[in-house]
């Protein structure tokens, strides 16, 4: 099935990227403007209110993983939806809210699940996300792309500072999912070592040079350690001399979600994994070409599982990697 678009508007689109970004079917989201007068239109000139345009993000994704509903239930748990003026701190109409529709059932859909909103009683005020037809979409300017992603520090602070994040954790923080996710703790107490629970459940950090795979040098790939989805080779595997097992590229990007990280008093990009949820470790840019990139796991949020071994654990799809080198 073919790829296909889906557009928000949800007031800065900054804070619009991440949350579609590292979600599994999503293979890329454009930040820009839609909904003017005008070609072409600018940063300024948008925030001055001279276009019409709102900021957007354009989302290309593919159905067959994701579906469009998914995509809307993620759409409004980034949003203040009863706000027709703005959204949190950016006051002025190119911060409205509004659903593009494609087609006609994206519009069917984008209807139904606004009335379902409003039937659920979740919020007091009136919904004022409008839904309207998708129309010229442009891109914007190169630095505000994966803005995230590019200035870390400032994206977590803004997103802090404007309030998203406060209404967000108000209104979407559900009892029967906090009993749910309690429930699903206690069962990874029970089937992980307090080291894997602590690494992969409370973003900790095992020792340097003292953990079970920084000087693991066997052919073979690392898995998560929850739930068995593979996530690294060793055919990508270095060493970069900071004693934790460190690698130039995942199997497969899509495997992962990248987040901000603030704590510590740093500012870097946190990898989890996308099936579990646990987190393995964080990524840096001083890796080795051609990626550039280290990312810089920890043991206990994985396990090895050796060459001669992977047939056997129903990995061998990806002994043709291994071939190609020369590994077997």
């Amino acid at each position: 099935m073919a790829h296909e678009l889906a557009t928000f508007a949800g007031g800065c689109f900054w804070c619009m990227v991440a949350p579609f970004a590292g979600h599994p079917g999503v293979n890329k989201v454009v930040s820009g403007y839609t909904g003017g007068r005008t070609e072409n239109p600018t940063y300024e000139a948008v925030c001055r209110g001279d276009t019409g345009h709102c900021e957007a993000v354009q989302i290309t994704y593919d159905p067959a993983i994701v579906s469009y509903e998914t995509l809307l239930e993620l759409f409004w748990r980034q949003i203040d939806p009863t706000d027709p003026g703005g959204q949190f701190i950016d006051r002025g109409p190119s911060y409205r809210t509004a659903i593009f529709y494609h087609n006609a059932r994206q519009k069917a859909l984008a209807e139904a699940s606004l009335r379902a909103l409003e039937a659920s009683g979740r919020f007091a005020a009136p919904l004022a996300t409008q839904i309207l037809p998708a129309g010229p979409f442009w891109p914007a300017e190169e630095y505000h792309q994966d803005y995230y992603r590019k200035n870390p520090a400032h994206y977590e602070a803004y997103r802090k500072g404007s309030g998203r994040d406060a209404f967000i954790r108000k209104h979407w923080t559900d009892r029967q999912d906090e009993q749910a996710l309690k429930q699903d703790k206690q069962a990874l107490k029970e089937k992980l070592t307090p080291l894997q629970y602590h690494v992969t459940q409370e973003g900790g950090t095992e020792p340097p040079f003292h953990n079970a795979y920084w000087n693991e040098r066997r052919p073979g790939i690392y898995v998560d350690i929850i739930t068995g989805e593979p996530l690294f080779s060793s055919l990508d595997k270095f060493d970069p001399g900071c004693g934790w097992p460190s690698f130039s590229k995942p199997l497969q990007k899509e495997l992962l979600v990248e987040r901000v990280d603030r704590s510590h008093g740093m500012s870097r990009i946190e990898v989890r994994a996308r099936q579990s949820g646990s987190h393995l470790g964080h990524v840096f840019d001083d890796g080795p070409p051609p990626t550039g990139l280290r990312y810089c796991i920890n043991s206990a949020a994985l396990r090895f599982v050796p060459l001669e071994e992977m047939e056997k654990e129903g990995y061998g799809r990806y002994l043709a990697l291994f071939r190609k080198r020369g590994d077997e």
